[in-house]
């Protein structure tokens, strides 16, 4: 039987159960959670609804609510690695410990940035974009349905891989990009490493499954009439970001496969012997870890840009140059990689292209603020929840943006390169940037989707937390950088650097407090959804795009009537002409697909396989390949996908949901 132990279990072993106090929590209240949920789901009899109305759902506003509450999941998860970050570094000075030793400390380091990287701001991203892009272009639904749920579970997927590494194996400790050769097998050879490589090759394929979707939906299902210049400017981000991940995300896909096979086939690209070179994954994960900036930051910029117009009462000034701006963004976020390794031995001149093309690359991002403030002037602003976050978005990616330039500079890099300064400019862009835009944006379109506004003040109140919190978390480490303190650092021995760690840890706190009020937003309108319920027949901020022209919450089909487009503000032209009612004889039949779990079945195939590659269970990856091929051959086979809604169901249904 010992001899058919290792082909069964791998390199599965007892050592690898968790040891630490952290680590043993999470291993046990992980499992705690699930079973809490399970058992609530068969109490309530709950689970064929669950199965029905979203596991197996294809359509793209129900995808896009599970992509945004596993986010917010992983937001609390991730949020809770900073706090412990935060604490280490607020007392682990001189002779004193904090509660981590240094290797925990880097595995904590490394979870922190791949869960909020991959699985809260890409899930945020995805999860807005399926919410109201089929909405805004005057389409039913996106072009590849299926795929679309395919999409999503594999996303799913590499986060149960990426979280159960802290149940049994442990996370890696070679940061959230996984740099050769600390991540190689001579220098790492426990799981940890496997588990972080194929959780973000799953989710990576989901994600640029998603691109290729998301650039077809645009091309190919705009509504009649719809020329790209009367396509509003979050459709225009999505497209700009989608050609974003057509093109990056298979330099990942590519990048992490070598280190794959590396640590599992022994193979020597990225060694520092035997031919490899680690410098080579380096160029490779900065070709797609810049261009990954933009993707997050665009549909923000997109987001903002309807945010401002809505509540300020205006056309969005600047229209053209706004759109030129984004494509002059997605063509230089592919020539400024390079300087993140200013310091490595590149030389002067390379230096010096990279270093101008990361200031030319403000000059774009500088024209979409002054339009937003353009736009506002004269405007009668409302200053409600998202143009609460607008306001401090303008703050704190500004700060960002400078700091950026700053550091674009090859000489004043050197002095900076590898301090929290470096840190502190990151957060100021994909927190200022990137998540505030996505708060907005869940806070703008939320009646949309369920049918009731969130609470606006708490709203407000969670925005402010935010900022205040992030100036007191960020500031600090830009002093502390310009001091000399090193990123990464569990402990250090200044004790002149401890009162900016306090500081910047109470920071955090107030972030905690911010992302709590968030949750508490969206508990309060919930338990408060009549008195917030959208009466307005669907245009629940007087709105200017086709998305607030469908009933509140929208229907599952969309448009009961495709829009003919005349106007790039289509629906706020209708609303000044009168004409945003349909004849009778303008319904169609149509045709939507049904339910499918083949996605699921897709994702737990790609999950089981990714993790047979991990402890070497080979024959679990047979298995668990062969069903992934069986599970798309049964799906291409499948004639009985669609159903039918006639024209006459659509307008009695359409008439019952308007508001006369």
């Amino acid at each position: 039987m010992s001899d058919w132990l290792p082909v069964l279990i791998g390199r599965m072993s007892t050592e690898y159960l968790p040891t630490d106090p952290a680590t043993i929590g999470a291993a046990v209240g992980m499992p705690l959670m699930v079973l809490t949920v399970v058992a609530a789901l068969t109490y309530f009899k709950k689970w064929r609804w669950l199965w029905t109305e979203w596991l197996t759902n294809l359509d793209a506003k129900k995808i896009g609510t599970m992509y945004i509450i596993v986010a917010i999941l992983m937001l609390v998860r991730g949020g809770a690695d900073a706090i412990m970050l935060r604490l280490q570094t607020a007392v682990a000075v001189g002779d004193t410990q904090g509660p981590f030793d240094a290797d925990m400390f880097q595995q904590v380091v490394t979870a922190h940035g791949t869960i909020m990287i991959f699985f809260v701001a890409m899930g945020l991203v995805f999860g807005i974009i399926n919410w109201v892009l089929p909405l805004m272009i005057g389409a039913r639904d996106m072009a590849f349905p299926l795929l679309n749920s395919i999409s999503f579970w594999l996303f799913a997927a590499g986060m149960v891989l990426n979280n159960f590494a802290l149940v049994f194996g442990g996370f890696s400790n070679g940061g959230w990009l996984g740099y050769p050769p600390l991540t190689e097998l001579q220098y790492n050879p426990g799981p940890g490493v496997d588990y972080w490589i194929w959780s973000l090759q799953i989710a990576g394929v989901g994600s640029l499954m998603s691109g290729i979707n998301f650039f077809t939906t645009i091309i190919k299902s705009r509504a009649p009439g719809m020329t790209m210049w009367k396509m509003p400017i979050f459709p225009w981000s999505v497209l700009v970001m989608s050609v974003l991940v057509m093109l990056a995300f298979p330099i990942l896909t590519v990048t992490l496969a070598l280190l794959g096979l590396d640590r599992t086939m022994g193979m020597h690209f990225f060694t520092s012997d035997l031919g490899g070179n680690p410098m080579l994954y380096i160029n490779l994960i900065w070709a797609w870890g810049h261009p990954e900036v933009y993707i997050l930051v665009l549909p923000a910029f997109g987001i903002f840009s309807e945010v401002v117009a809505t509540y300020s009462k205006k056309t969005l000034f600047g229209y053209r140059t706004m759109v030129y701006a984004l494509i002059a963004i997605m063509f230089f976020s592919f020539v400024v990689w390079q300087h993140h390794f200013f310091t490595m031995g590149a030389g002067a001149n390379v230096n010096a292209f990279f270093g101008i093309m990361t200031m030319v690359i403000a000059i774009p991002t500088g024209v979409k603020i002054f339009n937003w403030l353009f736009t506002m002037y004269r405007g009668r602003i409302s200053f409600t929840a998202p143009m609460v976050w607008f306001l401090a978005f303008v703050v704190t990616f500004t700060i960002g943006g400078v700091t950026g330039v700053l550091m674009a500079v090859p000489a004043l890099d050197f002095q900076v390169h590898n301090t929290l300064f470096l840190v502190a400019h990151f957060h100021n862009v994909i927190i200022g940037g990137v998540v505030f835009g996505l708060l907005a944006g869940i806070t703008h379109w939320f009646p949309k989707i369920f049918g009731f506004k969130l609470h606006d003040k708490l709203g407000r109140y969670s925005a402010i937390l935010w900022q205040i919190g992030f100036i007191l978390a960020f500031i600090p480490l830009y002093i502390l950088g310009l001091m000399g303190a090193v990123r990464r650092l569990d402990s250090y021995d200044d004790p002149s650097w401890q009162p900016f760690f306090i500081v910047s840890g109470i920071g955090v706190l107030v972030i905690a407090s911010g992302v709590a009020m968030f949750l508490l937003q969206i508990a309060y309108s919930v338990v408060k959804r009549k008195e917030l319920a959208d009466t307005t027949g669907g245009d629940t901020w007087d709105g200017r795009t086709l998305e607030w022209s469908v009933p509140s919450p929208a229907p599952h089909y969309n448009f009961a009537v495709i829009p003919q487009v005349t106007h790039r503000d289509e629906w706020w032209h209708r609303k000044q002409t009168g004409s945003t009612t349909y004849a009778r004889d303008e319904y169609e039949d149509i045709w939507l697909p049904r339910t499918s779990a083949a996605g699921l079945y897709v994702a737990v195939a790609a999950g089981l396989a990714g993790f047979g590659i991990i402890w070497h269970i080979w024959w679990l990856v047979a298995v668990a390949l062969v069903a992934l091929i069986v599970v798309v051959i049964r799906q291409t086979l499948n004639d009985d996908s669609e159903y039918r809604i006639s024209a006459n169901e659509l307008f009695h249904e359409d008439q019952k949901r308007s508001v006369v």
